[in-house]
């Protein structure tokens, strides 16, 4: 592990195991007790560890380029640092942080309109982790957001499946980690259709042609 990881993971030895508000969740508690929308959030160590335990089964697994993962049959979403001491077939681990690439007006209609996770109705999730290639990282922030929302739309296109499909973005490649995004989404089973062309309008953008590694695994519970 590099000493940039070290450094990021000394911040959660106090973190417990246990389901904490998303991201928006906890912009919406700030902007109640008078903070800011744009307030920076508590980093939270994530361990998604893929085996034969965990609350959410794994109903199938699809690579869509490069290198897979292994099939696994159960998958426990583990917060803090005690999802690093389970074992299973596979871990893959990320940190929440503050959306790198969102912009005032789109950070206040994430908020107004996302709906938090382990929502009762939400049984289905999806995992999909990726890695952009090294085109991506050479980049300039202002020319990657240029990319990703000036071009590609991402925000826009995600702000129109809400508050149906809610997401949590976690930063893989911030751990040195084999996958620099692990991105988590729940819904309910009414919405599998409009999940479905997410992911279709998502992949067909200038954005995901530095995509160089995704792995697709669809759960439910």
């Amino acid at each position: 592990m590099s000493r940039a990881s070290v450094t990021v993971l000394r911040g959660f030895s106090r973190q417990r195991s246990r389901w904490r508000p998303s991201v928006v969740e906890r912009a919406r508690a700030r902007i109640a007790a008078g903070g800011n929308v744009l307030d920076v959030p508590e980093p939270l160590l994530v361990s998604f560890v893929g085996g034969s335990q965990g609350r959410w089964t794994v109903d199938r697994m699809t690579t869509i380029t490069g290198p897979g993962l292994p099939e696994v049959e159960r998958l426990a979403v583990l917060e803090g640092r005690d999802g690093q001491a389970t074992s299973g077939v596979w871990t893959l681990r990320g940190v929440t942080s503050n959306e790198r690439y969102v912009e005032r007006r789109e950070r206040v209609a994430l908020v107004e309109r996302q709906q938090g996770l382990d929502r009762a109705d939400a049984t289905c999730a999806a995992l999909i982790p990726i890695t952009k290639n090294l085109a991506w990282w050479e980049l300039t922030q202002d020319e990657r957001r240029q990319i990703l929302e000036a071009r590609s739309r991402h925000i826009a296109i995600g702000l129109e499946y809400l508050p149906g499909v809610s997401r949590r973005l976690h930063h893989g490649r911030d751990l040195g980690e084999e996958f620099d995004f692990l991105t988590w989404f729940e819904y309910p089973p009414d919405h599998t259709t409009a999940f479905e062309d997410l992911l279709a309008r998502l992949r067909a953008t200038e954005e995901w042609s530095y995509v160089e590694r995704e792995v697709d695994i669809r759960l439910a519970r």
